[in-house]
């Protein structure tokens, strides 16, 4: 049902409808399929990292049943994780443009009525005022001490960096992309072992951390060997 306004007519178009359905699917694949396979990567270069979430899982969750989406609130060190992979890795480098609909202060900066807006994400999230070594994989930044005094979350309300936005222009998917992206290296991290393969052609024990040049996906998709480390009654479909 196409929603009216007071004089019944569509608000939106069938094509402008179709247009929005889009964005939210290529949304909602691209930008958790891009933090993961980043995410993957960083952790192969770094074996601390990875045994670290590794090790969390087997405490948190076990090896006798599959994560499931209410083991998210104690996976801290897999969300910080992957937090880190969105501060360092964006998919994509400005957010939607906006226009200012009145004179407005940002910053110490004025903005005039009409000006259109575009936010930078790569300078955001690596910006050396803020962050400390801001080339550096560091999901530990994101931690609390410990790493268990605060749960830590995807979003970033003061916009240091960019997840999926904020305020009245945010992301309406951020707790489903909050889901997707953490199960998704979770599974992939609870169910296999994870290696270079021998011919991969990186540097021995290291993966090439570069861009495309067209896009800020990686330049060369990740290709891994895996082997299972559950027992084998985990995995049915396999076994059939």
């Amino acid at each position: 049902m196409i929603e009216s306004n007071f004089e019944g007519k569509p608000l939106l178009t069938p094509q402008e409808i179709k247009g929005e359905c889009k964005d939210v699917c290529v949304a909602s694949l691209d930008n958790p399929a891009n933090n993961v396979e980043w995410t993957l990567a960083e952790m192969l270069n770094r074996p601390e990292t990875l045994k670290r979430a590794v090790d969390e899982l087997d405490r948190a969750v076990g090896k006798d049943r599959l994560v499931q989406e209410s083991d998210i609130p104690n996976l801290n060190y897999i969300k910080a994780c992957c937090r880190e992979s969105y501060r360092l890795h964006t998919v994509a480098p400005f957010l939607p443009p906006h226009v200012a609909t009145e004179d407005t202060s940002l910053g110490g900066y004025l903005v005039p009525k009409g000006s259109h807006v575009l936010v930078n994400r790569i300078l955001l999230g690596r910006n050396p005022k803020i962050w400390e070594d801001p080339e550096v994989f560091k999901p530990e930044r994101h931690l609390n001490g410990d790493g268990c005094s605060e749960k830590v979350s995807l979003m970033e309300a003061e916009m240091r960096f960019v997840t999926f936005g904020t305020g009245r222009r945010g992301c309406i998917g951020a707790k489903v992309g909050t889901y997707m992206t953490v199960m998704l290296l979770a599974r992939l991290l609870q169910g296999f072992t994870w290696k270079l393969p021998p011919s991969s052609g990186s540097s021995p024990g290291r993966i090439e951390l570069v861009e495309s040049p067209t896009s800020l996906l990686m330049a060369k998709s990740l290709v891994l060997s895996v082997e299972p480390r559950l027992a084998p009654h985990m995995y049915p479909q396999f076994r059939n």
